[in-house]
């Protein structure tokens, strides 16, 4: 349910043995199934269900005017069905076809490229255990070694709790559990039917809280995330009801002021991108929050909109006023079932106080919120392959430009920003963008928040003002595990890079990174001790890179796949003379991708490989 699938033309190869014909089907759904479509699209037309078909024409019958705009409910849809019944028939697929007038062989094309659905029959019950790289690094979990029964996933946004594992039990009301740690006994009798329990407290994964001198974390361990009078009652709407004081031109003076840059690890500036989209002669406008962290070793989104979900919802509305954009979405990983409950009462409540929806705050500024689900892919984390999921296409990215601020979302011009750089505007607005800008160094303002995994002795979320060092940071999770010795530290996840003990004083700044050949990334900060096999990291990354390619350019979609197996090679020919061709192909590969790739999937997949066998010496002699 959750193990990427590479979605390029070797995997369609693959599975074309008993794949959907690209025609309408015999098959027809269940009862069950058509109540989940029906229970999101409310019954079916007595006359039509989206248009009569037949084996004759294999089209899609026109459906008539109220089926011509429904493709954007295609995914929420396709999880409907998933949700109730646990994987997507040819039956199935064959309702929702004719209740939102797309071609059967559409909706499947759509449904085998996100990894959440599947087209095959499973279980109702799923134990996913994660072996990605800090649950790898903490356990020694892998492909071939999880208990019988268990399902190998990528990240699970869980790596401060490594090793992590997500238990999904579909019905007419899914019930998903968390638990992490987990060791193999805990696995094995969660296979065997045992549950999970509750989860840990939110708190527990930020070690500085409960403190409300935090600039980004405040109420986190303070504040119950499910009440919206506790957040009102600790500053909750306050820098709303400023922004729309001082007007919108002023909000977006601020965040310029502020020198806020993009907190995803492109570090656009803020200011720039929302006066972009302010002045499009457009008057439809929309604002997307992307909160598809997939990033191996990446979780500070996820703590954010688990333990403070109306800041969120807030900082999207001053977002959505300063820019003139009438509606929101929030594009949510799928495989965070806290955060989405915890947003959809957010969302609700500030809905029911009129801090959204119509005429909030009486301001005559309208806007709103859909909470969009995505379905397991990390392309999705690209901006625009986030506008093609929404609007019910497989999740590739598109060619630039026309840029997002221009053509976006249906169209539109559309502002897209991750979590936590949205939650940085609410203390601009409060505190000023002046003075927001005096932390941190000239070239990186403000304050950053950091994913720290692996041989620490207290993981999680820290905040800090850009400047630190990367052994201040260290110093701040606790230190080293008693008996670690540092071998390595992973900046930025699996498309950041490697640096070694010589660098713990790197000031974290985006310059100084660039400086010293590495980047920030998302934040994460991944600690590797002596006991952590380099190599079997390495061809983690390279796994991981060829599942979530989506094969839309040839550079990606080829290249990784090489790397891949060049790695293997390497592997078994270490110390041989054959190393040194697979060294030069690794490099020369890498290239090609940085340039040639569409998106930034294909222009990172190389990063930490290259920087382990530049800078860590990895397969030299």
């Amino acid at each position: 349910m959750i193990l990427r699938r590479s979605r390029g033309l070797s995997e369609f190869s693959r599975k074309v043995k008993g794949a959907m014909d690209l025609k309408i089907a015999s098959a027809t759904a269940t009862a069950e199934e058509k109540r989940a479509v029906d229970s999101l699209l409310g019954l079916a037309p007595e006359t039509s269900q989206g248009g009569e078909r037949n084996e004759t024409g294999h089209r899609v019958a026109r459906g008539g005017e109220s089926l011509r705009n429904l493709r954007h409910l295609l995914l929420p849809t396709l999880h409907a069905v998933n949700d109730h019944i646990g994987w997507l028939s040819r039956g199935s697929i064959n309702y929702i076809s004719q209740r939102l007038d797309i071609a059967p062989a559409d909706i499947y094309g759509v449904a085998t490229f996100y990894a959440l659905f599947d087209t095959n029959e499973r279980p109702a019950r799923q134990v996913h255990v994660c072996v990605d790289l800090a649950c790898r690094a903490m356990s020694g979990c892998k492909e071939d070694s999880i208990p019988t029964g268990a399902i190998a996933s990528p990240c699970l946004g869980v790596c401060e709790r490594a090793p992590a594992v997500l238990v999904i039990e579909t019905g007419v009301t899914p019930r998903y559990e968390v638990l992490a740690p987990a060791s193999t006994n805990d696995i094995a009798d969660l296979v065997a039917g045992k549950s999970a329990g509750p989860e840990q407290e939110v708190a527990t994964a930020v070690p500085q809280a409960p403190n409300e001198s935090l600039v980004l974390l405040p109420r986190i361990g303070r504040v119950d995330p499910l009440s919206i009078d506790d957040y009102i009652a600790s500053d909750g709407f306050v820098a709303l009801r400023r922004a729309i004081e001082i007007g919108a031109e002023q909000v977006i003076t601020e965040v310029t002021a502020s020198g806020l840059v993009g907190r995803g690890g492109a570090a656009f500036p803020t200011g720039r991108k929302w006066s972009a989209v302010a002045g499009q002669p457009v008057k439809t406008r929309y604002l997307i929050c992307n909160a598809d962290e997939s990033e191996p070793g990446t979780f500070k989104d996820r703590v954010l909109m688990e333990g403070d979900p109306f800041a969120l919802v807030e900082a999207m509305t001053i977002a959505a006023f300063a820019t003139g954009c009438q509606h929101g979405w929030i594009y949510l990983r799928g495989e965070y079932p806290r955060a989405l409950k915890h947003l959809t009462n957010a969302v609700e409540s500030a809905r029911s106080r009129s801090m959204l929806g119509e005429n909030i705050l009486g301001s005559g500024f309208s806007f709103d919120i859909t909470i969009f689900r995505g379905a397991g892919a990390y392309i999705c984390g690209e901006e625009t392959a986030i506008f093609n999921s929404i609007e019910g296409f497989r999740g590739e990215p598109r060619n630039k430009p026309p840029f997002p601020v221009e053509v976006g979302l249906f169209g539109k011009p559309t502002v897209v920003n991750n979590v936590e750089t949205l939650m940085n505007v609410l203390p601009i607005i409060q505190n000023t963008g002046e003075k927001y800008a005096t932390w941190g160094t000239a070239g990186s303002k403000g304050k950053k928040l950091f994913c720290i995994s692996g041989a620490v002795n207290k993981p999680g979320v820290y905040e800090v003002t850009f400047g630190v060092t990367l052994r201040a940071l260290i110093d701040l999770a606790g230190g080293l595990k008693s008996g670690s010795d540092l071998q390595a530290v992973l900046l930025g996840g699996a498309a950041g890079g490697f640096v070694g003990p010589e660098d713990l004083d790197l000031e974290l700044t985006l310059e100084a990174a660039r400086a010293a050949g590495t980047t920030l990334g998302s934040g994460v900060v991944m600690v590797l001790d002596q006991d952590v096999d380099m190599i079997d990291q390495l061809q983690r990354i390279a796994a991981f890179f060829r599942d979530e390619s989506c094969g839309q350019c040839v550079p990606c979609r080829v290249g990784t796949v090489r790397q891949q197996e060049a790695l293997a090679r390497l592997v078994k020919s270490s110390g041989t003379g054959n190393a040194a061709v697979d060294l030069q192909l690794l490099r020369d590969l890498g290239q090609v991708m940085r340039d040639a790739s569409i998106c930034g999937l294909g222009q990172t997949a190389h990063n930490a490989i290259d920087s382990a066998l530049t800078r860590l010496k990895v397969f030299s002699a």
